[in-house]
């Protein structure tokens, strides 16, 4: 019962997070605590390795949606594509809903889970930011979200995560620094023997693919 009170006081400092992002720099990446458009669409073009080459008509869960912004890179690569947006942050669900209230192909809901099952599932920045948490209490959040993420996606999923091998004088202390080998490691595990580790993309990050077929 404790548990779940932790998680649920954990996701609300999350949205209260986002949601003065989202009020402070509208919907931009600024507003999803990016950078900027170049290294959101980097993140993107990462995280989408996980599609396999052939697929058409397939669905995306996108865990910690935002304004929608991954719909709209993959729409026109995709325009077959299902896609379901979920995010803890009421506000930027709605901001994400009215972006897109002519996009039939895009749905939208508020939580910390996705009401479906999908063919994908993908989490692109929910593990940055743990403001006061402990490393410990953000990596047990972390570990079950990635427990989400594989109960809920039938081919696969892609996450990406602040690299713990980042420039010391460069790091934050609200920030999350993840070991990309300790992930690795615990994919390969529990999850599937088809893992790939993205490390190379020029980001203070890493993005984990986990191929279930």
């Amino acid at each position: 019962m404790r548990d779940d009170h932790n998680k649920t006081e954990l996701l609300d400092e999350v949205a209260s997070y986002y949601t003065e992002k989202l009020a402070e720099h509208g919907v931009t990446p600024r507003g999803v605590d990016w950078n900027g458009e170049e290294s959101q669409f980097t993140r993107f073009e990462q995280l989408c390795k996980i599609i396999g080459p052939e697929a058409s008509d397939f669905s995306l869960n996108d865990l910690g949606c935002g304004y929608g912004a991954l719909f709209d890179y993959l729409s026109p690569k995709h325009p077959s594509c299902s896609y379901l947006g979920v995010d803890v942050s009421p506000e930027m669900t709605q901001a994400a809903q009215a972006r897109h209230v002519a996009s039939p192909k895009a749905r939208f809901i508020m939580g910390s889970e996705p009401d479906a099952g999908s063919d994908y599932g993908v989490a692109s920045g929910i593990f940055n930011v743990r403001m006061k948490r402990t490393d410990g209490e953000w990596y047990d959040y972390l570990l079950a979200t990635l427990d989400v993420l594989d109960r809920s996606s039938r081919l696969g999923f892609a996450f990406n995560c602040l690299t713990s091998y980042s420039d010391e004088d460069k790091k934050r202390n609200h920030l999350f620094y993840a070991n990309p080998g300790q992930l690795f490691d615990i994919c390969k595990q529990r999850y599937s023997r088809q893992v790939a580790l993205l490390h190379d993309y020029g980001l203070y990050e890493f993005t984990i693919l986990v191929r279930k077929i």
